[in-house]
């Protein structure tokens, strides 16, 4: 059977995940409806990453299995035709291997997560960023957010619900940068936690904030123990951005 690798973009904030659910709209189960529609077979949509209800997409992948070759210009614009009007889009589709596999044939995922550093409420970015009204130190969250980076035991910032088989992961890069108003943080790794993008950045509010020290974070970090995370970020802010292969 061909196999499509497919890249997907999406506002998350109608959905209750990534992850299909019998009684809640999710991305995944709307991508199955459309490949329905269009294929005329019911199939599995196999994502690279379980994105939490609210969180967004700006290259989301996935691949499913067709039984007929269809060119991907077709894969890619049918499909899309078939999920409006949820805001979900296919912005590309290739023919891959049967052996690649969105998920574990990833070697790296890269998010964004998207604050607001002003009084004034959202309007044009309401739902898509988190807003902090008190003046947040940047440069000493990026300070802090370097005390992550490498192997560590991340269980302090892992959702009590997380399913992985262990809370060690490889941080690659936890930067936080500044450009007006809008302060974001950028990350990568092979793999996250279960809401441990979020876990993180809402630790570096704290710093940035004020409330608390890089100390406090390392020592957060140390204690592997959830009740040591500051309050976690909010969905709406997180982007996932790039899978690479």
């Amino acid at each position: 059977m061909p196999r499509y690798k497919l890249t997907i973009e999406y506002d998350g904030t109608p959905f209750a995940g990534w992850q299909i659910q019998a009684t809640a709209p999710t991305v995944q189960g709307v991508l199955t409806d459309a490949v329905a529609a269009f294929a005329g077979e019911r199939v599995t949509v196999n994502g690279a990453g379980r994105t939490d209800a609210g969180v967004h997409a700006l290259g989301q992948v996935a691949h499913v299995d067709l039984s007929k070759a269809w060119d991907t210009d077709t894969v890619r614009d049918a499909l899309t035709a078939h999920l409006r009007p949820h805001p979900v889009a296919v912005v590309a589709a290739e023919r891959v291997a049967a052996d690649f596999d969105a998920r574990f044939s990833a070697v790296k995922r890269h998010y964004r997560y998207r604050i607001v550093n002003r009084r004034g409420d959202l309007t044009l970015d309401r739902h898509r960023a988190w807003r902090v009204p008190k003046r947040l130190d940047e440069v000493s969250m990026q300070a802090a957010a370097q005390r992550l980076i490498g192997k560590h035991d991340f269980t302090t910032f892992r959702d009590t619900e997380c399913q992985a088989k262990s809370p060690v992961k490889t941080l690659d890069q936890l930067d936080v940068v500044r450009e007006g108003d809008e302060v974001r943080v950028i990350t990568s790794a092979r793999s996250f936690l279960h809401s441990q993008v979020r876990s993180m950045v809402g630790s570096l509010v704290a710093v940035g904030e004020g409330r608390w020290s890089a100390d406090d974070l390392t020592a957060a970090l140390a204690a592997r123990d959830r009740t040591a995370c500051a309050t976690v970020a909010p969905p709406e802010g997180l982007y996932l951005v790039r899978v690479d292969y």
